[in-house]
């Protein structure tokens, strides 16, 4: 069994060596020097990349990828996966929220219950704002009733997967990528793995109030169709109740030769003015998405990948890098079994 390891790092140069450091002895307790350590730079700009190498240069289980620019942290995942050679993938965040020793019990779960995937399933989030929290719980269980796919409730992309499981979730072309529900959309054996989320190591939180909200919207529209709908039944709604006032001013000027109430008027005026932009304003998110996915362009590029005696026909452990323009075509528009013959090393 081998095991690839994938963590999207972004402005994380305060807490990398830490999580380096419980990461590959989790990672070890398990399988050995069996594994490899993707450490995804994602466009960072403070001394990630600095600190990515160093631990490059100590450890051969380390792999050091970096994107051209911030492509953002799901974008970023899926680069990473792109990259994988293990039979098992655990994809997990560098802040040291998901403990790193949970791999173990996550492998002996998925062993026993013969699963592809194992997720983590939150039972408390320590560190956490009210706010946060109560806004994560919403989100998630509107998600679970709007949309088909069942997604599971208070989950993140901390998860142990197989190799075909990551394998499909790469070829999977859509640009606004919500991970936790494409990996649900897949389908096969999936089952909860529960425990209790820590505060972050080091750092702040890379997502923002305006980026959950991003984030959520890019949930919602990838995965349903109930915001158009909500417009038709809107409208629908609106002509009734404007056809009970059509009805009311006829009776009123019939029977009083006068027709009052210019202000409410005005104001049902602009309620449906208003009504009209927000169903165009929702009609556009999805022809945008349309827009952006009809471009074809790659979804991420890599700007390096370092690697201590990984690379096939490579003999000494030297560090080598292999340039973006061919990973770029090979990643975005091939097969795993391509991706394989470039990156897989012969088993010894």
């Amino acid at each position: 069994m081998f095991v690839s390891i994938v963590v999207p790092c972004y402005n994380e140069e305060e807490g990398l060596r830490e999580f380096h450091r419980q990461m590959t002895a989790a990672a070890r307790a398990l399988c050995g020097n069996r594994f490899e350590l993707i450490l995804v730079d994602d466009g960072s700009t403070d001394k990630t990349w600095q600190v990515i190498n160093a631990l490059l240069a100590e450890d051969r289980n380390v792999v050091a990828v970096k994107l051209a620019r911030n492509h953002g942290h799901q974008l970023a995942l899926t680069a990473g996966l792109s990259t994988v050679r293990g039979d098992l993938v655990l994809v997990i965040d560098a802040d040291l929220q998901d403990p790193p020793e949970l791999l173990t019990p996550m492998y002996e779960m998925m062993a026993r219950e013969g699963a592809d995937v194992v997720y983590g399933q939150r039972r408390s989030r320590a560190g956490e704002t009210r706010f946060k929290k109560w806004s994560a719980e919403a989100f998630y269980r509107l998600l679970a009733k709007i949309t088909r796919v069942h997604i599971p409730v208070d989950t993140g992309d901390f998860r142990l997967m197989s190799r075909r499981i990551s394998d499909q979730l790469v070829q999977m072309p859509e640009h606004d990528r919500f991970i936790r529900g494409m990996v649900a959309w897949l389908g096969y054996k999936q089952v909860a793995y529960e425990y209790d989320r820590k505060p972050r190591f080091a750092g702040s939180t890379k997502y923002p109030l305006l980026k959950m909200i991003s984030f959520a919207a890019d949930a919602l529209v990838s995965f349903s169709m109930v915001p158009l709908r909500i417009a038709t039944y809107v409208g629908a709604l609106l002509t009734t109740g404007l056809t009970f006032v059509g009805i009311a001013a006829i009776m009123s000027w019939i029977f009083s030769g006068t027709v009052p109430g210019w202000t409410s008027l005005t104001l049902l005026v602009v309620m449906i003015s208003s009504v009209q932009l927000l169903v165009l304003g929702l009609i556009g998110e999805y022809v945008g998405r349309i827009y952006i996915q009809s471009k074809n362009r790659p979804l991420f590029l890599i700007s390096q990948i370092h690697r201590r005696g990984r690379v096939p026909q490579l003999s000494t452990d030297s560090l080598e890098t292999i340039e973006s323009p061919p990973l770029n075509t090979l990643l975005a528009h091939s097969g795993p079994e391509l991706r394989r013959s470039v990156y897989d090393e012969a088993s010894s």
